[in-house]
């Protein structure tokens, strides 16, 4: 599935389902909030996805071939995760936006797939 994916400011508290701890946070800082599509009431916290940049507004903004996985920590609402957009699906980490696509760019449209 392919939608938009702006960078989420870390460092990210999570509040939703484990309350604010660290503990919940990949080593590796790839990790995400996610919108209505995919939080099912909470359930996605927790999950995995594998996510590649697609495309981007300004051409070269992917870093091609390079796909990660990020793990679900929160509920990304509008306001509460800037600089999100209406109807985002995926807030990515400052980390797991910069792997995969150039970090000065605002948002990208990603390909996820749950693993």
């Amino acid at each position: 599935m392919a939608k938009s994916a702006p960078p989420l400011n870390t460092p990210h508290r999570s509040y939703p389902r484990h309350g604010y701890d660290p503990g919940q946070f990949p080593s590796s800082n790839l990790f995400a909030a996610v919108g209505d599509g995919i939080w099912d009431n909470g359930a996605a916290c927790g999950r995995q996805y594998l996510v590649k940049c697609i495309s981007a507004a300004d051409p070269g903004t992917c870093v091609p071939d390079q796909v990660i996985q990020v793990r679900i920590v929160d509920f990304a609402l509008t306001a509460v995760s800037p600089p999100s957009h209406d109807g985002t699906t995926m807030v990515l980490s400052d980390t797991a936006f910069g792997t995969i696509a150039n970090s000065t760019a605002l948002s990208i449209n990603i390909e996820f797939q749950q693993i």
